[in-house]
């Protein structure tokens, strides 16, 4: 709980450091909270107890941890390096996992479409499982990006094919695409914006041409740990936009709980 109100952070890195390429750690190093490091060993592992001590201290209740699977721009970490974690306490953490036919996973990093025909059998999937997908819709970085594969406009033949799918737009669109992904998430009961990697302070110039509080019923609360200044400080900024304490409680926790069917179950706990 933070201030009285649940957290979820739906979109956390908590790499194993050996995995990742120097300019992933430069990125950790320059935009990350004071004090990360302190949740790994001098090997660079995850300690899942000063993690969870971690997201403690930050109010956080539930978080959704994400390997970092990118091999031309940060690195390849397998996902059972989280599995620990998941282990440690699954009321506190999810594992979002990966789906790579042909080792594609990530259109701005693996260099794919996501609208790639290779992709349906896994959109069918995750719809007939009742499974979110989630998309990175937003520029990145990193030496090696193919930023033009971030547009959000690329799903709309997956949202035509798959009206029953999920999709969680990680970054926002962020760049130059703020209101093509605000208008699928407004077109699409089914589509969310996911906040990571967006200082909060600055939605109102990002979403300029759409009503805040309309919109950020399809927000979802994530930071990019480790590369954000601090999670409890982000929410806090979040609270400061004035959003209505019920637009809040979606963004903050509730709009992931009906987001992401598998970490419903520990909606008493939060």
């Amino acid at each position: 709980m933070l201030d009285g109100m649940p957290l979820i952070d739906a979109h956390q890195h908590p790499v194993r450091l050996s995995t990742v390429r120097p300019a992933w750690l430069d990125w950790a190093q320059r935009f990350g909270q004071p004090g990360w490091r302190a949740a790994y060993t001098a090997g660079g592992e995850i300690i899942p107890r000063a993690f969870e001590d971690l997201l403690q201290a930050e109010g956080v209740d539930h978080a959704l941890v994400i390997c970092e699977y990118s091999p031309k721009a940060t690195g390849l970490q397998p996902a059972e390096d989280l599995l620990p974690l998941t282990a440690h306490n699954p009321a506190r953490f999810s594992l979002v996992a990966n789906d790579n036919p042909h080792l594609k996973l990530h259109p701005v990093h693996g260099g794919f479409s996501p609208a790639d025909p290779a992709l349906y059998p896994a959109y069918q999937a995750c719809a007939a499982e009742g499974l979110p997908v989630v998309v990175h819709c937003g520029t990145s970085s990193f030496p090696g990006s193919s930023n033009e594969l971030a547009d959000p406009a690329l799903l709309l033949p997956v949202l035509r094919d798959f009206p029953g799918l999920t999709v969680v737009l990680a970054h926002g669109g962020r760049g130059w695409w703020y209101d093509a992904a605000a208008s699928l998430a407004l077109l699409h009961e089914n589509v969310w914006i996911e906040l990571s990697g967006l200082p909060p302070h600055r939605l109102t110039d990002y979403y300029a041409r759409f009503d805040l509080r309309r919109l950020a019923g399809k927000f979802i609360f994530g930071t990019d740990w480790p590369g954000v200044p601090g999670i409890a400080r982000n929410a806090r900024a979040l609270a400061a936009l004035g959003l209505g304490d019920d637009v809040l409680a979606g963004v903050l926790a509730g709009n992931a709980l009906a987001a992401y069917p598998g970490i419903r179950k520990y909606a008493t706990h939060i």
